[in-house]
């Protein structure tokens, strides 16, 4: 069986000592870039390799025309690939990604993988919180890795850059979602990029809305009530956020709900505020 949305503990731990099954750890901080591999380090699920968001997980912030790209860039293909390969993933790994932070850094792991066309990557619901809350133990071992033959496949996400949303503005065409908090949507409290706004027309679905209390995805009923109330057709729905990170948990919600289609717009807000030609937004969602 391929587990290519979300997967429990329980799966997780019937086949954690598996023939090609690798686990990630993608723990981070945005406001200390040290503190997930020194939770790495302190105990982590057994046999889990480390993916840094800052260095493996995103790219240059700069582009080779000297313009920001965002916080958190897509990183070039084959640098992730490289990357990937180091981890010891091979063309029919089942990769499990995982975090303590509802998903929202593991879901970009998932979508970079699906990204460069590598079905076989889940999500672990609940992250390690359910780990060991079924009981599961961590390990501060590293494991022994070797080199996996992971190739560029096909794409199985879409993208969109700045550009692109730009000449859509105002048009039925698309409909943006924005995963950030309401307030960091409405301009308030911003104290990540320089601005504070939205995009214009952008509608808001703070992506921890797709969490039960529990700290694992509503079901897929839910979801999908929840998302057809907010898009009309997720072929047209552009995702972000304030890097492009945390917008991924909502392509995943939707990939759960049984909405695929969705495209990711990679720069988010940090990339779009960067520029004073295009229009910002404040205020509460229409």
């Amino acid at each position: 069986m391929t587990y290519a949305t979300l997967i429990s503990v329980a799966d997780l731990a019937a086949h954690l000592n598996d023939a090609n099954w690798l686990v990630v750890d993608c723990r981070h901080d945005l406001a200390n870039p040290d503190a997930g591999r020194q939770a790495y380090n302190a105990g982590h699920i057994p046999q889990a390799r480390f993916a840094h968001l800052d260095q493996i997980l995103s790219g240059a912030k700069t582009g080779s025309d000297g313009k920001f790209k965002g916080r958190h860039p897509l990183p070039q293909r084959q640098d992730f690939i490289d990357a990937m390969q180091a981890l010891g993933i091979n063309a029919g790994t089942q990769v499990v990604a995982y975090d303590a932070h509802g998903g929202m850094f593991a879901a970009r792991l998932w979508w970079l993988l699906r990204w460069v066309g590598h079905v076989q990557v889940a999500v672990l619901d609940g992250g390690l919180p359910a780990w060991q809350a079924q009981g599961g133990q961590l390990s501060t071992e590293a494991p022994a890795t070797l080199r996996g033959d992971l190739q560029d496949q096909p794409s199985l996400v879409g993208t969109i850059d700045a550009d692109g949303v730009v000449a859509n503005l105002g048009s039925k065409a698309m409909t943006v979602v924005d995963a950030r908090a309401a307030d960091r949507y409405r301009g308030e409290n911003e104290t990540l990029d320089a601005v504070g706004g939205h995009i214009p027309g952008a509608k808001n679905r703070f992506f921890k809305d797709n969490l039960g209390a529990d700290g694992r995805f509503k079901s897929p009923d839910a979801l999908r009530s929840e998302w057809s109330a907010l898009i009309d057709n997720p072929q047209t729905a552009i995702m972000q956020c304030g890097s492009g990170v945390t917008a991924c948990h909502n392509l995943l919600a939707l990939e759960v709900a049984g909405l695929p289609g969705a495209r990711l717009y990679p720069g988010s807000w940090s990339e779009w505020s960067s520029d004073a030609s295009r229009p910002v937004a404040t205020g509460p969602q229409p």
